[in-house]
């Protein structure tokens, strides 16, 4: 899917996803508070969605937003105005940030890189704008590590993708390395089914993979 198409899906599901944001915060907000609490400074939020992320952003000057669909971004306003930080929130694209080299002290991105039509850009992308001594905090859905819920996702891959653009075997520890970025820190959750990925920006690293 192009950009354009992947707004156009998520135009569609945007209203549905903000009433379906109390089970977010059930099965994914404990994932999010363990990876973005860290996050400070001035933090951008690479395709913020309905802004769940926001809620778990605890020592942050400023939070920037952004996202391809300007659908999801209205609930993402909503959701900035009822959390204690200042920001704001812009349609943009991921591949595309329309911001200087070293803007922020942290990049944030949950759920993201399955979806982007080119990952490893986007990926280049937060890093670009990212300060040298910030930090690239990701958290991912991923193909699990137990064999009958992969199978179940490679099985699912090709449909899923083609209805909403999110690629269901995805391996995000191998995009984020292959995007060349420094990997810090891995930790997989649930069954392998989510892996938090800790960036700095730099050469080329490697990391141990934890299952927390």
């Amino acid at each position: 899917m192009s950009a354009d198409e992947i707004a156009d899906a998520y135009a569609e599901v945007a209203d549905g996803l903000a009433r379906w944001q109390w089970l977010d915060r059930l099965v994914a907000g404990r994932y999010r508070r363990r990876q973005f609490s860290s996050a400070e400074g001035r933090v951008l939020d690479v395709a913020c969605g309905t802004g769940q992320n926001f809620r778990s952003l605890q020592d942050t000057s400023e939070v920037v937003g952004i996202d391809v669909s300007e659908a999801m971004l209205t609930h993402a306003r909503e959701e900035l105005a009822r959390r204690p930080v200042s920001g704001t929130v812009r349609q943009m694209d991921a591949q595309r940030l329309a911001f200087e080299d070293d803007r922020f002290d942290t990049v944030v991105s949950s759920f993201s890189t399955c979806t982007f039509p080119d990952p490893a850009a986007a990926l280049r992308e937060m890093e670009r704008v990212c300060r040298p001594d910030g930090q690239i905090l990701l958290l991912e859905h991923s193909r699990s590590d137990v064999a009958p819920l992969a199978w179940l996702q490679d099985r699912r891959a090709d449909s899923h993708y083609e209805k909403a653009g999110c690629r269901l075997d995805h391996e995000p520890l191998t995009t984020v390395r292959e995007a060349g970025l420094v990997v810090e820190n891995v930790r997989r959750w649930f069954f392998g089914l989510v892996t938090a990925i800790d960036v700095v920006p730099g050469p080329s690293g490697t990391a141990e993979v934890t299952d927390a």
